[in-house]
C-alpha cells in the first residue's frame, strides 16, 4: 500500500481537544519504559527535547519520571502548544519550555541536547529528514535518541482492522485520524533507508503490530555524565 499524506499540522479546535483528551495511557507508559530502559539511567539531570510534544502528555511523564530534569518540548501547531502550556500540571510546569516552531527550521534555545526523543511525529512530515536532520543538528556525541511511530499496514483493511481495535470505542473524529495516521506512516524499510539517507546509525525494531521503536547513541563519547550502572 502507498503512503497517503495527512496534514502536517493538528489545528483545528475540535481535533485538538479530542486529542489531548483522548486516553493514550498504555502506548505513552510503554514509551516511557522503553526510553528509561533503553538511556539505562538512574537520574537524568541534563535538558532533553521532545520533538512535536503535541498537547504536552510525554513531556509531562518525562518530567515526573526525571525529578531532575529541564525539557524543551516543540511542535508546529499553535493550538497544540497552546493546549499543552494550558493543562501542564504545576509539578512539572517549571520545567517544561513549550516552543511553537516547524521542523527542520525552528531555532532552539541550545545549541545540543544530551537526549532527543520523539512520539507519533515522523508520519506527520510530508519529508521524513525534517525529523533526522534536526536531529542530528541538535545532537553531540554522546546524545541518546528515542523515536517511537506508527507503521504503515499492508493494506487498507488491515488499517481498518487496527483501527477498530484500538480505536473502536474512541469518538469517530479519532478513529479518523489514528486511520489516516496509519496510511501516512512509514514502513520498516522506509525507515531504514530514511536513517541511511541522513547518515544516522539507529536500530529499528517493530515493537507491535502497530508501532515501530528508535534508538541509538550518537558515536564519539565513551563518557555520559548523567549515566549511571545501575547493575552496581
Amino acid at each position: 500500500m502507498k503512503r497517503v499524506l495527512e496534514p502536517e499540522l493538528m489545528e483545528d479546535e475540535n481535533q485538538v481537544k479530542a486529542y489531548a483528551e483522548a486516553d493514550f495511557d498504555s502506548p505513552h507508559s510503554q514509551f516511557i519504559t522503553r526510553l528509561n530502559h533503553f538511556i539505562n539511567s538512574v537520574q537524568f539531570g541534563g535538558v532533553a527535547l521532545d520533538l512535536g510534544c503535541g498537547p504536552g502528555d510525554i513531556s509531562c511523564r518525562f518530567a515526573r519520571a526525571y525529578p531532575m530534569s529541564k525539557i524543551h518540548a516543540v511542535d508546529g501547531s499553535e493550538a497544540m502548544i497552546y493546549t499543552a502550556r494550558q493543562q501542564t500540571p504545576d509539578d512539572v510546569n517549571r520545567r517544561i519550555r513549550f516552543i511553537l516552531g516547524m521542523l527542520p527550521d525552528v531555532m532552539l534555545p541550545q545549541l545540543s541536547y544530551e537526549l532527543i526523543f520523539s512520539n507519533s511525529l515522523l508520519h506527520h512530515l510530508h519529508d521524513p529528514q525534517a525529523l533526522w536532520q534536526v536531529i542530528k543538528k541538535y545532537s553531540e556525541p554522546g546524545t541518546h535518541i528515542v523515536v517511537m511511530d506508527l507503521i504503515r499496514p499492508e493494506s487498507i483493511e488491515s488499517a481498518q482492522a487496527l483501527v477498530n481495535k484500538y480505536a473502536g470505542n474512541e469518538p469517530e473524529i479519532l478513529q479518523h485520524d489514528f486511520y489516516n495516521s496509519l496510511l501516512a506512516a512509514f514502513t520498516l524499510p522506509e525507515i531504514k533507508q530514511q536513517l541511511r539517507q541522513a547518515g544516522l546509525d539507529l536500530d529499528v525494531e517493530q515493537i507491535s503490530d502497530r508501532h515501530v521503536f528508535i534508538s541509538g547513541v550518537i558515536p564519539g563519547a565513551y563518557f555520559n555524565k548523567w549515566t549511571q550502572d545501575v547493575s552496581r
